[in-house]
């Protein structure tokens, strides 16, 4: 009897000594790894990659109980990270607002919000059916906070399917439906509005694709799945910019959509129940409702610098691989900029003039890369850099040490400067512009 009691207490003993060293070994692994995240929030704070600049993951510490759903979940590098035992961002910066992380989480503590409670940033109004303060007036994709081409192109689809639960087919428009900009948001919408048998027309300034149109040839712009109306879910991965534009005239072209190209519109006028929408082109256009899915870049932003309006001055890259032996200098630090540059460099001698002293709004990725290409000489960075004027063979710079200048040689210039929310056409139709310091744009609803 007492051996066996004996060899109970030896057994309960092994055990509790076996489970006391799993729990001591996983402590000091979570404490490894807690000092590594740490250590890259001091990076990411020296290299200014903390502070969000737009869509990024708030974490609610108190519904947080560290499953890493939503570090596995996030498809980009160092977002988020556990500290402490709890979830919390690291290289906010560089955060693309795909929410990922949001729909991983299982406690729902994390939600998707736009600005700081230091950095401001401006959009439209509108409600969870994205209509405007505007009555009819809808907004989908990248102008309403959304830029990433997934969340973009099932919002176009919301934002239709809402519309039409209200939409009195009895009006006297000549449409349903006036969907402004072919970018992810209004092709989705395009064949939503096709789906739901509306009598809609869709406008577009430039080509087929928005924004997407005017990304280089070879630059990767999709890496998920997506569901398009009439079509079905579509599995992409690193997909490039003419296989997503194939994509999409599939799509339209199955279903017989024809998308008015080169159709810039410049106002919007709500009266007697409904819109007119006159255009460049002269047209004037009645729709019951519209929906605006025309992006936040609206305008490439200028230098207003001396020698800007030459002919070898650009704001986009489209065929970079014609483009042989010159001299480019590419002015911009954010992605655009940088996956420019890099595509260049192969067959040109390529020079980089940004205005801070580091990259610190790209991706994981693209820093890799272009660090990579400092490194080898194949690109030349100037940073804290800013161009004085363009000439016709040369580019000056000015730098940042006072009165001191650069003069490069020069035969091209591609300027990603950003772009320009098209505030003034936005009031001018009656839309609430706010400021959105750290707002929820993507949260559970309890």
């Amino acid at each position: 009897m007492e051996e066996t009691l004996i060899e109970q207490i030896v057994i309960y003993s092994t055990v509790i000594l076996f489970c006391l060293i799993i729990v001591f070994i996983y402590l000091r692994k979570q404490r490894k790894e807690s000092k590594k995240v740490e250590a890259k929030i001091i990076i990411a704070k020296q290299e200014g990659l903390y502070e969000p600049i737009s869509l990024h993951p708030v974490i609610d510490e108190g519904s947080c109980i560290r499953t890493g759903a939503c570090v596995a979940a996030c498809p980009e590098k160092d977002i988020i990270g556990i500290k402490d035992g709890k979830a919390t961002t690291i290289n906010a910066s560089r955060c693309i607002g795909h929410g990922a992380c949001f729909h991983a989480c299982p406690t729902q503590a994390i939600m998707l919000c736009i600005g700081t409670e230091k950095r401001g940033v401006e959009l439209p109004h509108i409600n969870q059916n994205f209509e405007t303060n505007v009555n009819g007036m809808f907004i989908a994709g990248e102008l309403g906070g959304m830029g990433l081409i997934k969340n973009s192109v099932e919002q176009g689809r919301q934002a239709v399917e809402n519309l039409a639960k209200t939409l009195r087919k009895a009006h006297q428009a000549t449409y349903d439906l006036v969907i402004v900009g072919a970018g992810p948001a209004g092709i989705s919408a395009s064949l939503m509005a096709k789906k739901l048998n509306l009598k809609f027309l869709t406008l577009e300034q430039d080509t087929l694709g928005g924004t997407v149109f005017t990304f280089p040839r070879q630059k990767i712009v999709m890496t998920s799945a997506m569901d398009l109306p009439l079509y079905g879910k579509v599995k992409l991965f690193e997909t490039s910019k003419p296989a997503l534009l194939d994509l999409w005239n599939a799509a339209l072209s199955k279903n017989e959509i024809t998308i008015k190209e080169n159709t810039k519109v410049e106002a919007i006028t709500p009266e007697n129940g409904y819109f007119t929408i006159e255009t460049l082109q002269g047209e004037h256009i009645t729709a019951k409702t519209v929906l605006l899915a025309i992006g936040r870049r609206g305008s490439p932003r200028k230098l207003g610098v001396s020698g800007e309006m030459q002919e070898k001055v650009a704001y986009r890259l489209l065929e970079p691989e014609d483009i042989k032996g010159k001299d480019i200098m590419v002015v911009g630090g954010g992605d655009s900029a940088i996956e420019s540059a890099l595509l260049l460099a192969d067959q040109n001698k390529v020079t980089i003039s940004y205005r801070s002293e580091n990259f610190s709004r790209i991706k994981p990725k693209n820093k890799e890369k272009i660090t990579e290409a400092i490194a080898s000489g194949l690109v030349n960075v100037l940073y804290n850099s800013n161009p004085t004027s363009i000439n016709k063979s040369s580019v000056t710079l000015a730098t940042a040490m006072p009165g001191e200048e650069l003069e490069i040689k020069n035969d091209l210039v591609y300027i990603f400067a950003g772009g320009e929310l098209p505030i003034q056409f936005l009031q001018k139709a009656g839309i609430h512009i706010t400021k959105k310091f750290g707002e929820a744009i993507l949260k559970h609803e309890n």
